[in-house]
């Protein structure tokens, strides 16, 4: 990770329910950096550079993910929910000394970032989603077009281990499918980036554990989503999409969260789904920008 991220400390910090693999890095005030499926903290790579001369970069792999802890997923896959990971998330960024800071969520990542701005309004001082759109949202209106595009989530949500046992007898094959806008362009996806994330996807508890995080995200999330309506997050949030993925071309992204929080702007960026991947410069302006503004 040295080449990816040089200067940056690698970390294992334990919360209480996982161990969490990550690096910091960086000076200013913290900002926390958290992936999506089926990636880890390598995604950060082009913007950590960018950012950490300006931020003390927490870049962790979330529960499940990358090299971080695999812990059981509990009778209702409730180890997996968006509460327990940002849980995590707030108990490693206590343990590096930060009880407030910005976060950045990509994917999955952005779901815990949401869960976080929930649960933890207090801490949160800015947020930034990288593309997506309300989890309980996106169940309640999704359509044909939408759910061919996205139809990993209801394979992975399926029980007795058909997606682990379908996943694990060509797991490289199912990560190319899913990396494929990357992997037509060496520059978005370096091979040894790739070689990297697929050391850590292959491995069949990474499999089974990120199964249970869309599980999670089918089913216990919504209960936590419910729970929640109506009620608007007050924090400067900063929305970004690409104009060429799934989510920014299937939905009025800032109507959407208008409904959901008060201080929302945003934009699209000229990418596919993997924003910090296929547009670092230009998601990297946004963030900075965003995460540099004054006070609200």
């Amino acid at each position: 990770m040295a080449d990816f991220f040089p200067g940056f400390e690698q970390r294992r910090i334990k919360t209480s329910g996982a161990e969490i693999h990550l690096v910091t890095g960086g000076k200013g005030p913290p900002l926390l950096l958290l992936h999506g499926y089926p990636q880890t903290h390598l995604m950060w790579r082009k913007l950590a550079p960018q950012l950490v001369s300006e931020f003390t970069l927490v870049i962790p792999d979330l529960r499940g993910y990358g090299d971080s802890s695999k812990p059981s997923a509990g009778a209702q896959s409730e180890n997996y929910s968006k509460r327990a990971l940002a849980l995590d998330q707030i108990e490693t960024m206590a343990a590096l000394g930060f009880h407030r800071f910005a976060v950045a969520g990509h994917d999955r990542g952005a779901r815990v970032a949401h869960r976080l701005a929930r649960d933890h309004g207090e801490q949160i001082e800015r947020l930034a989603l990288l593309d997506i759109v309300p989890t309980l949202y996106r169940f309640e209106t999704i359509d044909q077009k939408s759910a061919t595009s996205s139809w990993h989530w209801f394979f992975l949500i399926q029980p007795g281990g058909l997606p682990e046992r379908l996943i694990g007898s060509e797991a490289e094959f199912f990560l190319r499918h899913q990396l494929r806008p990357l992997l037509h362009e060496p520059a978005k996806l370096e091979p040894e980036a790739f070689s990297d994330y697929l050391r850590c996807f292959k491995n069949p508890e990474t499999i089974r554990a990120t199964c249970a995080e869309y599980r999670a995200g089918a089913s216990i999330d919504l209960d936590h989503d419910r729970a929640d309506r109506g009620r608007r997050l007050t924090m400067p949030m900063l929305l970004l999409w690409g104009n060429r993925s799934s989510q920014g071309s299937g939905y009025d992204v800032l109507a959407v969260w208008r409904d959901h929080a008060e201080n929302v702007h945003g934009r699209a960026i000229d990418s596919g789904h993997f924003l910090p991947e296929e547009a670092p410069d230009e998601t990297y302006e946004a963030l900075r920008d965003f995460f540099t503004a004054g006070p609200a």
